[in-house]
């Protein structure tokens, strides 16, 4: 006795949700990564190193490609990119999307 019944094809979207990566532990990755971190503390700058910054700062125009190594939660960041706006008298630069204090900036260096 044999029977024949034809089902429905599945939905497109409905298939493709079958093969989603599942993770059974979620957030667990971003929670062992915080972990991680280890939090420094800002560094003060020599007075030599200050002037030096002072003087990239100077030199710099939007539009120029710059290396840049900032203090931001806890942690130093290092961030290649092309500069958006610097603003002396505001105190701050912009690399793309990311505005950075001077107060912050512990590197500056053209690319």
């Amino acid at each position: 006795m044999a029977m024949n019944h034809k089902r429905e094809k599945m939905p497109i979207q409905e298939r493709a949700k079958q093969f989603a990566p599942f993770s059974p532990l979620r957030g667990l990755h971003e929670a062992l990564a915080k972990m991680e971190r280890v939090v420094v503390p800002k560094a003060e700058l020599s007075e030599e190193r200050a002037e030096e910054l002072n003087r990239v700062l100077l030199q710099i125009a939007k539009g120029d490609m710059v290396n840049a190594v900032y203090y931001s939660e806890g942690e130093y960041v290092k961030m290649m990119g092309k500069v958006a706006r610097i603003n002396p008298s505001e105190g701050f630069l912009q690399i793309v999307d990311t505005k950075i204090s001077f107060e912050d900036l512990y590197q500056v260096s053209f690319e």
